[in-house]
């Protein structure tokens, strides 16, 4: 999850593509013009190192057009050919 907030820092499309599971991935990732990433506390998670998947709550902190907001989701992780990938949102608000 870290990796994947990092990534969308960064505006690193490649590592997010990677890291997203084939099935629910999109052809390319939309990035917000003018948004900064600033932040991200993770809630809760399960799963570990031998389970197939795993959920990460998280808080990640943005700012767009001078104002501070966040993003609020919990997000499902599988394994797919021996690593995690993001398989979806269950649940998000913004």
């Amino acid at each position: 999850m870290r990796s994947r907030y990092s990534a969308f820092a960064v505006g690193d499309e490649g590592y997010l593509l990677h890291s997203w599971h084939p099935t629910t991935r999109p052809d390319h990732v939309r990035f917000v013009d003018g948004q900064r990433w600033t932040g991200l506390e993770i809630l809760g998670s399960s799963g570990g190192p031998f389970d197939q998947e795993g959920v990460v709550e998280f808080v990640a902190s943005y700012e767009r057009g001078g104002e501070a907001r966040e993003l609020r989701e919990v997000s499902r992780f599988v394994r797919h050919e021996k690593r995690w990938v993001y398989l979806d949102a269950i649940a998000a608000s913004v």
